[in-house]
């Protein structure tokens, strides 16, 4: 089934986030650095883990890429056009699936409200592939967030030049690292189903996987 057949109706979502429940205070008030959405991401996973550990095990991490680390996203407050259109080489999101009704993304790169409803921000963000060379094409790497809070680690090589120099200045705090490795960011990015933590999707799969009926 292609993604133009998986149907998104239109949800009422100022009528559903009444009785919607935050994981996050305000956007303003979460760690961010610009270029850093991995780590960002895993201090996320971290504030939910000492807030409320009951959550974590609702709490999912998504890393989307392609072979060719080309991959377009809409409504990014890095765009400079009037969609926002930007293509990264990865980019990594924050889902809570609340229950059998509701299910929130938090990007802290985009422009939608923080969090917003995953139906929303699938068409918003992603649109479809069908109109997309393959090399532009989504996948998706999704981790559960207790995993990915255990286990990532990052010493920030890929944000450096070769001269030593740093492409963005790094995160405040010191580097992310796991007891068994010092650097395993690129296991995360690589799409390839059969290595890797977690479970690789399309963008139809992906959809399927985590839409739900929002009421």
């Amino acid at each position: 089934m292609s993604f133009s057949q998986v149907q998104l109706p239109n949800i009422d979502t100022k009528k559903s986030d009444k009785n919607l429940k935050l994981l996050f205070p305000k956007q303003a008030e979460c760690s961010y650095v610009s270029c850093y959405c991995e780590e960002n991401v895993w201090k996320l996973c971290q504030d939910v883990s000492l807030r409320v550990p009951e959550e974590l095990d609702r709490c999912f991490v998504v890393f989307i890429s392609n072979p060719c680390r080309t991959v377009p996203l809409w409504k990014q407050r890095a765009g400079r056009e009037e969609d926002r259109l930007v293509i990264w080489d990865y980019h990594v999101i924050f889902l809570y699936s609340i229950d059998l009704k509701s299910c929130l993304v938090y990007d802290l790169d985009s422009e939608l409200p923080f969090p917003t409803f995953f139906h929303k921000y699938v068409t918003e963000t992603f649109r479809t592939d069908q109109v997309l060379k393959s090399d532009f094409h989504r996948f998706f790497r999704v981790v559960p967030g207790k995993y990915f809070l255990q286990h990532f680690s990052s010493d920030r090589r890929h944000m450096k030049r070769p001269d030593g120099s740093w492409i963005k200045p790094p995160p405040p705090y010191s580097a992310i690292s796991a007891s068994a490795s010092s650097h395993n960011l690129d296991e995360y990015i690589n799409m390839d189903a059969d290595i890797g933590p977690g479970q690789v999707f399309n963008l139809t799969e992906f959809v399927q996987r985590f839409y739900k009926i929002e009421k």
